[in-house]
């Protein structure tokens, strides 16, 4: 029992150490023109499916501080014109959501789970929806905080509705990181998960 505790923790440890390189070295996010398509969300999810609901969220709060700390130290030139307009609707913008993600994402593996008990497809499905919902939590959080702004409306070029905006802002960054979460996340988590399951029956 003391074992697995500590095995959990120097996972966790581990994760979210990769975390935090990801977003400090340029390997999280692919930024492109005004897009930032963030990778951070695969090892969010792969401590979920691996870990539980509870690890998904302490991976979620780790993934949503490096955001935020993006935001302060001027990495994310979108992040830091939201942090000049308000620091405490920003960090709401990107710790909550984000741990939110990681903790919904253990809660879809272990429902898939009850239903397919070989969880293959459960790791895909989650990884999938991990992607998925960071995206609709970060820029369903942003347009309630900072949709009537000026700069949020400076972007809004067509003078669209919010929900036109939100698919046109978003679309392509959820396209590029739900196919990649998705493989990415789930083949490494069906990887972890069988290798524990191998070294328990060892034991």
């Amino acid at each position: 029992m003391k074992n697995q505790k500590i095995l959990r923790m120097t996972q966790l440890g581990i994760l979210i150490a990769i975390i935090i390189v990801m977003a400090f070295t340029g390997l999280g996010y692919i930024r492109t023109g005004g897009l930032e398509i963030s990778l951070i969300t695969v090892p969010v999810a792969i401590g979920a499916m691996v870990m539980g609901p509870g690890a998904g969220a302490v991976l979620g709060l780790a993934f949503g501080i490096t955001s935020f700390l993006q935001c302060v130290f001027g990495l994310s030139a979108f992040g830091a014109q939201l942090l000049g307009i308000n620091a405490f609707l920003t960090f709401l913008v990107c710790v909550p959501t984000r741990a939110a993600v990681g903790w919904l994402a253990g809660l879809i593996f272990k429902a898939i789970a009850k239903i397919d008990k070989t969880r293959t497809v459960g790791y895909f499905v989650t990884g999938l929806c991990t992607a998925l919902l960071n995206t609709l939590l970060f820029m369903g959080v942003l347009l309630l905080c900072f949709w009537n702004t000026d700069y949020i409306q400076s972007l809004n070029v067509g003078g669209v509705n919010v929900f036109a905006f939100a698919v046109t802002f978003v679309g392509l960054n959820g396209a590029l990181e739900m196919p990649a979460c998705c493989v990415l996340g789930g083949a490494v988590a069906k990887a972890l998960s069988k290798a524990k399951i191998n070294r328990v029956e060892q034991v």
